[in-house]
């Protein structure tokens, strides 16, 4: 493998790499790292939104998959002179847009509902209201792995389309400088082809996260080298630092919703993959012990990763001073 010296990440620059999941690239691996976002998010106009004849109050409940959904949804809510009512639930893909509901409304817990961290985990939360009539604002896109989901498990809502991703001009980036590409989604893949038309004839190595951005590059004839997420690498940062280590790549996690009925109904059986079912732990003790053990087989990898890192240093370091 040749040495990777610059990798261009297509998200914006974090406040302080040193606290960011990119710090050991930077640090350990001595890369150079370029920030740069492909695409810029915009508001659909009040008047716009209108033609759809879609009303907020109308709904009993928000899908909030991002903080520009977010955003989104109370800017329209203003221009449209709509007053959202006190008895709107909301359901987050994750706590942390919950908690990023705070700069808008109040916390309250009997109305903010948040999966761990994908869609699908919201699916489940969503499944116990099932009588809630749902409004989800999200970009323009026709269909995407949301409303696959929301269309499956059948789910009454309005998709509503409030702000649009627009490819972003990337003619100042000489992208032959770049070793690897790292791509978030969709949309970033479609700027990168609409600046780059023969990208997939460069010699570039490109990482990519999420099933969607791995379907874009796969119908654009791109070839995709990294994978994300993945049981030994669930965020990007690890996904290229498993890369530059040469550890074999393992299968991308797929996420699929799982009703309490369906657990009952396989309860101690074989799923088709041939791994069997999981119990629910209702021990609070017993989770927390789960939790302490998933978080010592993380500090396990993470040690893992930083001596195989320190092996390969004394490798080179040993290789210099035979020369």
């Amino acid at each position: 493998m040749a040495k990777i010296k610059n990798i261009l990440i297509s998200q914006p620059e974090p406040a302080d790499i040193e606290k960011s999941p990119y710090k050991s690239l930077h640090s350990d691996f001595n890369l150079k790292l370029t920030f740069f976002k492909f695409f810029n998010v915009e508001g659909i106009s009040a008047s716009e939104f209108r033609k759809s004849r879609i009303h907020i109050g109308e709904h009993t409940a928000i899908i909030l998959n991002s903080r520009n959904s977010v955003d989104h949804l109370f800017r329209m809510a203003k221009e449209l002179r709509e007053v959202i009512p006190e008895t709107m639930k909301y359901f987050c893909t994750s706590e942390a847009i919950a908690l990023y509901l705070q700069n808008y409304i109040q916390y309250r817990k009997r109305k903010i509902f948040f999966g761990k961290q994908y869609f699908a985990d919201l699916i489940d939360v969503m499944s116990k209201h099932r009588e809630e009539n749902f409004l989800f604002p999200c970009s323009d896109e026709k269909q995407t792995e949301y409303t696959k989901l929301l269309d499956k498990a059948k789910f009454k809502y309005t998709k509503a389309p409030m702000y649009r991703s627009v490819p972003r001009d990337l003619s100042h980036i000489k992208l032959d400088d770049y070793d690897i590409v790292a791509l978030y989604s969709p949309i970033g893949v479609r700027s990168l082809i609409q600046n780059f038309p023969d990208v997939a004839e460069r010699n570039i190595i490109i990482a990519a996260f999420g099933l969607s951005t791995h379907a874009a590059l796969k119908e654009a004839g791109i070839p995709l080298s990294i994978k994300a997420p993945t049981p030994s690498a669930p965020s990007m940062a690890m996904a290229l630092e498993n890369y530059l280590l040469g550890k074999p790549q393992d299968e991308v996690i797929v996420v699929r919703p799982t009703s309490l009925k369906a657990q009952q109904k396989l309860h101690g059986k074989t799923l088709p993959n041939g791994k069997k079912l999981r119990p629910v732990i209702a021990n609070k003790e017993k989770y927390k012990q789960r939790l302490e053990q998933k978080k010592a087989e993380a500090a396990a990898r993470r040690a893992e990763r930083k001596a195989e890192r320190e092996k390969k240093e004394r490798e080179k370091a040993e290789k210099k001073n035979i020369k």
